[in-house]
């Protein structure tokens, strides 16, 4: 039973221009974190990703949701969860402030985080062994699909699961091998090109296979020299991305989209306002077969749903810590699985929470094992950090999610 609950303020100062892109120069990395105990000593750990300030109105957010959980079983909410999820996201005073979106939303997700962490340590097992063990029923019994019934409901959404079974065995072979990580770290916005360079450089050699640049300069001419220098020194076996982080206006990027053709980009991420649902659209038609990837600020299933009907997306960075926290993450990569869209989450939280729901994506959902996102800068914070070699992620074998942090 839940006796507690406790919500922390934790912000992280970043050094020599690391984690800066086109839009957010002077990031603090930040978590509102949800810690639920039970009466058993056990704690749940969940949080949400910022950027510094607001994170204490994130924090109060959650405090609200947290509460609603005291003197209830964990056993007891998650085999429900589903419906508590809905109650939670729609309550009518709350909801005004979103719907679904904002700040609200965010300490929704760091509540959410923390039931399925507490609920994988009641359990013993790290979550994703949790998640790929449980039935079709009782993952749908976690989501909610309300809003979704036009594309997905309730049955269809077990049958989904249900028919990526065939195979399941043999897709778990990733838990031993590890799965493959990209390098965002090389490229960041305020790096100098040399600093880029010798990143670079370092990535190829530590075996990342796949680097990201950040890009949205004021002046393209700097965006497409940075992009040649990435090409040039990681060699045309290696996937480069590209990540405007909305800065363009959709004229701006149908001008530079194209111009990025020559480096040949795996995809190119965020270009415009996340909301502009139609403008990615036409972007999308104009520089096929080059693919957008979105997500990192896509708040909630609804707008993914549309991202996928307009087809105006090519991979869907869907991520725990924006979206309303595991159980929408969930919901959102059983659309994209029905549409044939990759799932490459973005990675806010470095990693530590989505590498054990990209593992979950690949052996029950079926999805590809294309890669995650692997930013360094705040491993040293954990208790049990991500561990990558040679450019993988080491299966984590501990109890929970991975999130808790040191005091």
């Amino acid at each position: 039973m839940i006796v507690q609950t406790i919500t922390a303020d934790r912000r992280f100062a970043l050094e020599h221009g690391a984690g800066s892109d086109a839009i957010h120069r002077d990031p603090i990395y930040s978590y509102a974190v949800t810690r639920l105990v039970d009466d058993r000593g056990r704690v749940g750990t969940g949080f949400a990703f910022t950027l510094g300030e607001g994170n204490d109105l994130v924090c109060r957010a959650a405090s609200f949701y947290a509460e609603m959980l005291k003197g209830r079983d964990i056993e007891e909410i998650m085999s429900d969860f589903g419906n508590l999820f809905n109650r939670m996201s729609n309550e009518q005073q709350f909801r005004w402030l979103g719907p679904h979106k904002g700040v609200v939303h965010l300490g929704l997700a760091s509540v959410t985080n923390a039931c399925y962490d507490l609920w994988a340590k009641t359990r013993g097992v790290p979550l994703w062994k949790l998640l790929i063990d449980l039935d079709p029923e009782q993952i749908v019994n976690t989501l909610d699909l309300s809003y979704l019934e036009d594309e997905l409901t309730r049955q269809e959404a077990i049958d989904l699961i249900r028919g990526q079974e065939p195979g399941t065995d043999d897709r778990k072979a990733i838990l031993t091998t590890g799965y493959p990580g990209y390098d965002t770290s090389v490229g960041w916005f305020n790096y100098s090109d040399e600093y880029v360079r010798e990143n670079c450089r370092k990535a190829v050699d530590a075996g990342f296979r796949a680097l990201k640049l950040k890009v949205g300069s004021g002046d393209p001419d700097r965006d497409i020299r940075r992009a040649h220098i990435v090409r040039e020194t990681a060699g045309d076996d290696v996937r480069v991305m590209l990540d405007a982080n909305q800065q363009w206006t959709l004229p701006q990027a149908l001008n530079i989209c194209k111009r990025f053709m020559p480096i040949d980009p795996y995809w190119i991420e965020e270009p415009t306002h996340p909301d502009d649902i139609l403008a990615h659209k036409v972007l999308a038609d104009a520089i096929a077969p080059i693919r957008l990837a979105l997500g990192e600020h896509v708040p909630n299933r609804v707008i993914f749903k549309n991202y996928l009907q307009t087809a105006s997306a090519g991979f869907i960075q869907v991520d725990a810590v924006r979206v309303g926290g595991v159980s929408e993450f969930i919901t959102v990569s059983l659309l994209a699985r029905k549409f044939g869209v990759p799932v490459v989450p973005h990675v806010g939280d470095m990693g530590q929470l989505h590498q054990h729901l990209v593992l979950f994506n690949h052996v029950k959902l079926g999805h590809e094992a294309l890669f995650l996102e692997h930013i360094p800068h705040l491993k040293r914070h954990f208790v049990h950090p991500v561990d990558i070699s040679r450019g993988v992620y080491v299966t984590p074998q501990e109890p929970g999610s991975s999130c808790d942090l040191k005091d």
